[in-house]
């Protein structure tokens, strides 16, 4: 197959630069500026730039490392682990000496995805009494200016920004509840580096190399950008064509829509993105705005996406492990925490991407889901209700990352065996199994036809008990098998169950 055209794509990039025709100060990138937050209790590598074969000394809370620029005026080291820490001063000296204010030692997290991660907490369902009691000088955020390029970059635009009433509203909602959590619950410091871009595919986020490791995922990926730029000149002169009658359209649409008091009103048109320059290309997003973070410490990560990749959720089994291990290996951290959100109800995300998440959590390792089957929106695509969003995967953190006592899944299906005529589901985290706010809905069953209906379901113990009239010898059980689930089964810790189906094929 042969390699789509990329044209060339200029990329911005700001922060403290190297240039060859500079003086060789010695640099660092942003990422460690005043008020940064350093992972505690593990190697912290220190990176920057300065004049070839010059010595560089790193210090901080009692401790100095020392290192030489390389013949490219690249420097890296790393300090020995430090403890949980407020109001440090980071001193980099070569030539001349950097100092770096108010640096925090806690715990790092670096959060991603699409639209639903970067939606901010301005936006949130609680944001009025959240908002306003946000003030916590060691709960900060570092967040990633939107950028997209063909070739790994190594700076970046942002800054490290404490939580107030002025600056957590352009925070992300979901990272912003989830490091709340852990502040609450650990008593540290907590930076979030904050990294997604709306309506983009897990493809963006993954490196060159790890597409090209994997010959269905390249084969897949270069079909479609090739494609997409050959329908490219005759999708853009329709547009032309037809713009005024677009436009109107959407004019009429939208007083329609405001009259009727909706608040999601229709998108205005727009040209189609040349897909050379679209921030949905493969790699393109990892090299602008995730490869310019590492090797920064961090504990794990947490990502909410999915969206993007729904119509193609057999490809997403592959595909989002795939971008897991690719994220690993680049941090050198071996396997961190990642955890991550199941896509919401919605009337186009399909119960297959949901199990494409749900088997991500049982083939790869220190992986946890947050389900939201209950803070769904049919016809909004951004469910407003963050919180429990953040909770959850706070929840997953405190218990398997920081060692509490505490239940961070919903019900996760197990096992299932017939006896009587009826199906019997066994369930993990299945402790005070329950059907909230009724009878247990949300099941159907099939038999050998693999017709499925409507099934009737009660709760024994940590088991479902599953069954249809006129289905004698059961052969396959689904829950929440729909676009938009009806379901109410949750354990005794409040989480709900995910949606399943027992005849997958893994």
């Amino acid at each position: 197959m042969k390699t789509p055209r990329l044209l060339p794509f200029v990329v911005l990039t700001f922060g403290l630069v190297r240039l060859p025709s500079a003086v060789a100060d010695v640099k660092l990138p942003v990422l460690f500026s005043d008020h940064t937050v350093l992972q505690r209790g593990q190697a912290v590598p220190v990176w920057g730039t300065a004049e070839p074969g010059e010595e560089v000394s790193v210090s901080i809370a009692g401790q100095t490392e020392t290192t030489k620029a390389g013949s490219d005026g690249k420097w890296k080291l790393s300090l020995k682990p430090l403890k949980e820490a407020e109001k440090l001063t980071l001193t980099v000296k070569g030539k001349n000496t950097l100092t770096v204010n108010d640096v925090a030692v806690g715990e790092v997290w670096l959060a991603s995805g699409q639209s639903n991660m970067a939606f901010r907490l301005s936006g949130d369902a609680r944001s009025a009494e959240t908002i306003p009691a946000s003030t916590d000088a060691q709960l900060r955020f570092f967040t990633v200016g939107g950028n997209a390029s063909d070739t790994p970059l190594t700076e970046l635009n942002s800054k490290w920004i404490a939580a107030d009433p002025v600056t957590s509203g352009g925070f992300s909602a979901v990272a912003y509840y989830f490091a709340r959590d852990l502040r609450k619950a650990l008593n540290v410091p907590v930076g979030i580096i904050h990294s997604s871009v709306g309506g983009t595919p897990a493809e963006a986020w993954t490196s060159h190399g790890a597409i090209e490791a994997n010959a269905d995922l390249k084969k897949a990926f270069d079909e479609a950008q090739e494609a997409a730029i050959k329908a490219y000149p005759a999708k853009l002169e329709d547009y032309q064509k037809n713009e005024a009658k677009l436009l109107e359209k959407w004019q009429a649409d939208t007083e329609k829509a405001k009259a009727a008091g909706q608040q999601q009103l229709p998108r205005k048109p727009a040209p189609p993105v040349d897909p050379t320059k679209s921030g949905s290309r493969p790699s393109c997003l990892y090299n602008a705005m995730i490869a310019p973070l590492e090797p920064y410490a961090i504990r794990g990560a947490i990502w909410y996406q999915g969206e993007a990749n729904s119509g193609r959720a057999a490809q997403y089994r592959t595909l989002f492990p795939a971008m897991i291990a690719d994220w690993r290996k680049a941090w050198g951290q071996g396997e961190f925490p990642f955890f991550f959100v199941q896509i919401a109800p919605h009337q186009g995300m399909s119960p297959e991407i949901r199990e494409a998440q749900l088997l991500t959590t049982e083939k790869v390792p220190h992986t946890a889901m947050a389900v939201i089957t209950d803070v769904g929106n049919a016809t909004d695509i951004h469910p407003k209700q963050k919180e429990p969003v953040g909770t959850r995967l706070a929840l997953a953190a405190r218990a398997t990352v920081y060692g509490e006592k505490i239940e961070y899944s919903g019900p996760a299906f197990d096992s299932m065996k017939v006896e009587g005529g009826k199906a019997v589901l066994k369930f993990k985290h299945a402790a005070g199994l329950t059907a909230k706010d009724g009878e247990l809905k949300g099941f159907t069953v099939a038999g050998e036809d693999k017709t499925f209906v409507p099934a009737k379901a009660e709760i024994k113990g940590e088991t479902v008990i599953v069954s249809a009239e006129n289905v004698s010898k059961p052969a396959a059980v689904r829950y929440g098998w729909a676009n938009v689930p009806d379901v109410n089964l949750y354990n005794g810790a409040g989480i709900p169950a995910s949606p399943f189906r027992t005849d997958v094929e893994k």
